[in-house]
């Protein structure tokens, strides 16, 4: 008899990493060339860059550490102890001079939560990624076990884990490289892709593939700085951590967009359907007031208002909502529905049926509709 609320279409967007080899700054790559040659047992070094930046990096340094026995160790997924992964993989530690690790950020980003990009809960103890946890305190048997120079390639988001997280593995390190990317990259793939057919995918997607997704928009979140792009991808990583279930996380990123621009009645209509989801009814109200605010005619907030209305048996405001819903879009055959069921609630059969009606002229189809308007004649 009840039914979902439908407009749940956040924009998604797929971030693919492009970068030229010779886009890596000489001076910096020589730096670290340097680093990794003058390094005699262990060490460790951290390049922040993108995922697809660093292959091009590695791929460049193999060619110039040919004195050195040089390994990849390409992290897929999740992991929660490092030292036992490399163990496993390369079972003869004297064989390696240089391991480089990608990947990491695998094993942090299901750990995002509310002020993900910034400060605030993102780096509080209770969102401790295992993996970092287990780095602070596994330092002195890295040292001790392997001799071997460890280069972490990480995204920017991924470095600021380490340095709130995993403060005393990290202070080992050697610095910094960081490999700055071009404005055009950033430029190009903080652009929304927007199509509907996206989320239908999302929710087909492997675990692993929503991580790589997501991974991508957090990557190029913590790489833009201008506004538009930057509310872009907030969008996107709300709608990812939506369909992930994460609402809380993807009302934090609607909050920081709405920073950003408080007059985005999209915005401000999605974090009410988010809210909804959790159940905080009244705040969602609240919400869709704002989008209306900004839009009066948005059709879909007051529908779904009155949706929360009803939710909170306050079915008279609940029909003041779908009416206005209709004065918008007379042919909103969902409004027509709710209101149906609304004036049901009331006892109000009569009204209730015809509201059924004129659903059904719309939507011939609809066999709740159908289903109310026999249970309304009974």
């Amino acid at each position: 008899m009840n039914r979902d609320l439908k407009d749940r279409q956040f924009f998604i967007t797929e971030a693919r990493d492009r970068i030229d080899r010779d886009a890596i700054p000489d001076d910096i790559y020589r730096a670290l060339l340097r680093s990794i040659r003058r390094t005699q047992g262990f060490g460790i070094k951290f390049v922040q860059c993108t995922p697809a930046e660093g292959q091009k990096l590695i791929e460049k340094l193999k060619e110039d550490l040919r004195q050195k026995k040089v390994k990849i160790l390409d992290l897929k997924q999740p992991v929660e102890n490092l030292y036992n992964k490399i163990i496993s993989n390369f079972p003869k530690k004297r064989d390696i001079d240089v391991l480089f690790i990608t990947g990491i950020e695998n094993s942090l980003v299901d750990y995002i939560k509310p002020g993900h990009g910034g400060e605030g809960d993102y780096y509080t103890l209770d969102t401790a990624p295992r993996i970092l946890s287990h780095l602070n305190q596994q330092r002195e048997r890295f040292r001790d076990d392997l001799p071997i120079c460890f280069v972490f390639i990480v995204p920017r988001f991924a470095l600021k884990y380490f340095v709130r997280r995993a403060p005393d593995f990290y202070d080992w390190g050697s610095g910094v490289f960081e490999i700055p990317t071009d404005p055009k990259v950033i430029e190009q793939e903080s652009l929304r892709v927007w199509r509907e057919k996206d989320y239908e995918e999302f929710l087909e997607m492997t675990s692993e593939q929503r991580r790589e997704k997501l991974i991508a928009v957090q990557t190029w979140l913590a790489e833009c700085s201008e506004t538009d792009r930057k509310c872009n991808l907030l969008l996107e990583l709300a709608g990812f951590q939506c369909v992930d279930g994460k609402y809380e996380n993807a009302i934090a990123a609607l909050d920081e967009y709405l920073k950003l621009k408080p007059d985005k009645d999209d915005a401000w209509y999605c974090r009410g359907i988010v809210l909804d989801e959790l159940g905080r009814t009244e705040e969602a109200i609240a919400s869709y007031d704002r989008a209306l605010e900004v839009k009066p005619d948005k059709d879909e907030a007051w529908n779904n208002r009155g949706l929360a209305l009803r939710k909170l048996g306050r079915y008279e405001d609940a029909i003041a909502s779908y009416d206005r819903a209709l004065e918008v879009n007379p042919d909103d055959d969902e409004a027509w529905y709710n209101r149906g069921y609304a004036l049901d609630e009331l006892g109000r059969y009569e009204d209730a049926i015809a509201s059924y009606d004129r659903a059904l002229e719309v939507n011939p189809d609809d066999d709740e509709a159908w289903y109310n308007r026999g249970y309304a004649l009974d």
